[in-house]
Parts: structure tokens; sequence; C-alpha cells
């Protein structure tokens, strides 16, 4: 069932509605349900990619498992039995695709830490040397691994653009205390993720992390982890700075979009079934290489 969502869920309280997941509200707790939606360039796709938000939910589940360890997050059942009553209406279209969730407040920031020169770092690198404000070797390549992960926050942007913010920018929208550990468990999630990864032949380049105040006041790990539409998964045994890597993510989509003459702003041109067909090869070899 290839669910693109639009008002699919109308009998349930829609709380919000992003990109590529829709969030239900209830009284102590949220449905966060993945529709088949794409976005590139902060853009959504007219074409859903089939079966991707099924994907998406089941790499999220096993990462939130994996990761607890180092900080709490927001997960709650995905048996779509244990749900409010008022979903099993939608038991068909919810099984396997959503996750009950712990009722938070997110943080209007992203967190995202890089261990290469990539994207949107990578042009600024060009321009300055610097991501993010932090200064970076000269003489690095696209692609390139940095001598550590670095934390480069941005803002979060319901419609157009995310922009790239420096710490002291992040520091004063959080307050310095929750930016800095914030900062700190960012990295740690990361190269946790990267070792993991790299022991199944995948390097993790970048990702991203959200967070959430709970409302005792505890913050936690919520949204999605470490997954294709998060992150930047390569090759490993292939892996080539200065060259094109094979990437296991939505890269490949950035790359087609790029060959056209797009100005990247709504709407987005058509997508081809062959790039259909070659992103969903993508994310699920990742999951099979993630979760084996």
């Amino acid at each position: 069932m290839n669910i693109y969502f639009k008002d699919i869920l109308s009998g349930l309280n829609l709380f919000r509605k992003g990109k590529v997941r829709d969030v239900y509200e209830f009284t102590d707790s949220l449905l966060i349900v993945a529709s088949d939606r794409i976005s590139a360039f902060d853009v959504i796709m007219d074409e859903p990619i089939p079966n991707k938000g099924n994907l998406l939910t089941e790499i999220s589940t096993f990462w939130f498992s994996k990761t607890s360890h180092i900080i709490p997050n927001h997960f709650l059942t995905s048996n779509v039995d244990e749900y409010p009553k008022e979903c099993l209406q939608y038991k068909e279209i919810l099984n396997g695709r959503s996750m009950l969730v712990k009722k938070c407040t997110p943080l209007p920031v992203e967190f995202v830490v890089r261990g290469y020169v990539a994207g949107s770092g990578w042009k600024e690198y060009q321009e300055s040397e610097k991501i993010c404000g932090i200064k970076l070797p000269s003489g690095l390549l696209e692609y390139s691994k940095l001598p550590e992960p670095i934390f480069t926050p941005a803002t979060k942007a319901e419609e157009g653009h995310d922009e790239n913010i420096d710490f002291d920018r992040a520091s004063s929208i959080l307050g310095s205390s929750v930016a800095e550990k914030l900062r700190n468990v960012s990295i740690e999630l990361y190269k946790f993720g990267a070792q993991y990864l790299s022991e199944r032949n995948l390097i993790l380049a970048d990702t991203k992390f959200e967070f959430g105040t709970l409302p005792n006041g505890d913050i936690i790990l919520i949204d999605e982890a470490l997954t294709p539409d998060s992150s930047r998964f390569w090759l490993k045994e292939y892996y080539a700075p200065g060259k094109v890597q094979i990437n296991f993510d939505k890269q490949v989509l950035r790359d087609w979009l790029e060959t056209t003459d797009w100005d990247k702003n709504p709407p987005a041109p058509p997508i081809p079934n062959n790039i259909i067909e070659s992103i969903l090869s993508k994310y699920k070899e990742a999951i099979n290489r993630i979760k084996n």
C-alpha cells in the first residue's frame, strides 16, 4: 500500500504535518505516521516512494532501541493494537509505518553532526574553509574525512529551506547549557552509529538528530534516528575523497535534481520511474545492511 497522505487520517486530531511525517495528538501521547513522501532541498516531491514510510519506521525503531543507553527517546510502541482505540479503524494503514511516542515540546534546532565534508558543508567549505563557523584544515577535497566529527546545527523550517547556523546562534536559541549538552550527545550518537555501521561496511558521513523536552523538563531524542532520510550512508570499501560515493540514501534524488534546471523552489519536477526505483533499492539495501 503506497501512502502519500493528504487527509487520509481525518478521523484523528492532526497535531503537525511535516515534510514526510504526520503527527496526531492524543491526551498523553503522539502518533507519528511515516508517509511515502520524499523531500529534497527542503521541498516535498509530488511522487511517493513505495513503502518508504515502512522502511524508515523500521530503521528508526531499531536505532531508538540501540541508542537508549546514550539518551532516552520518545518511542513507546509500534504495535497498533496498543494504540488509542481511535486508531484501530486505520490499522491496515498504520501497521508498519507508525509509532506511538511520548508527547513533548520539540526544540527548534536540528542537531547535525558531520564526519565528512559533503552537501551544504562542502559548499560552505569552498567559500571560507569553515562549516557553521568551525575552521577546518586547508586542502580538503569533497567527501574528505574530518579529523573529528563536528556539530553543525541548523534552524528547522516547516516550509522553505533550513539554515545552517553556528554554535553561538544555537546557544542563543536553546540556552548555552542545553546547547552544550546536546552538542555532546549528538556527537556521541554519531560516533556510536558510525562505529556500528563501519562494522557493516557503511560510512556514516553525516546525520541529524532532533530532541524534545518532556513536561518534567527531561530532554529526549525524538523524530527519527540514523535513517536514509536524515543521514548520508556511503559504501566503505569504495570510499575515496574527491570521487562520487556509492550511497544508500536519497542522494540519488538530489543528484538527479541537480541535472535539471529546477531552482529548488516548489513545485519540484516529476521524478522518473527509474529514479524512484533506484531510491527504493538504496533504502532497502540500507536497512538490510543496518539490521544484519
